[in-house]
């Protein structure tokens, strides 16, 4: 499992953890029953704190993608990947509001907000 940190983000570290495992099991990298790597194997691969690792691990199964069994480890459960897709869908969403809003705010027209819209989507 390769999961990639940037420190310089203003996403907390144990969302960034998170968000990677949810998009593994949605492309099916992840599937039911793997096991995701120890709290501590995870922690010192990645040069961070185990209670980091930890809270995106619980984050993980309170969201019911994971189950912990004592001693075994973490593994994926079953996911209705359409579901995770909605809630990705919904978490992008709020972030397209806030930038309208930002433009909005800065002056910026509706059709310019579209234009710099689709300059990004074309990449």
């Amino acid at each position: 499992m390769r999961i990639i940190i940037n420190s310089s983000s203003m996403v907390p570290i144990y969302e960034q953890i998170r968000d990677q495992v949810k998009a593994m099991i949605r492309s099916g990298e992840l599937k039911e029953n793997d096991i995701l790597p120890s709290v501590r194997t995870l922690s010192k691969e990645l040069k961070i704190s185990a209670l980091t690792v930890k809270k995106a691990y619980d984050s993980l199964e309170a969201e019911g993608f994971t189950a912990t069994v004592h001693g075994k480890g973490t593994y994926v459960t079953a996911v209705n990947k359409e579901l995770l897709l909605e809630e990705q869908k919904k978490e992008l969403e709020a972030d397209l509001e806030m930038a309208v809003q930002k433009g909005r705010r800065y002056g910026i027209s509706d059709e310019d907000i579209r234009s710099l819209f689709d300059l990004i989507l074309e990449g």
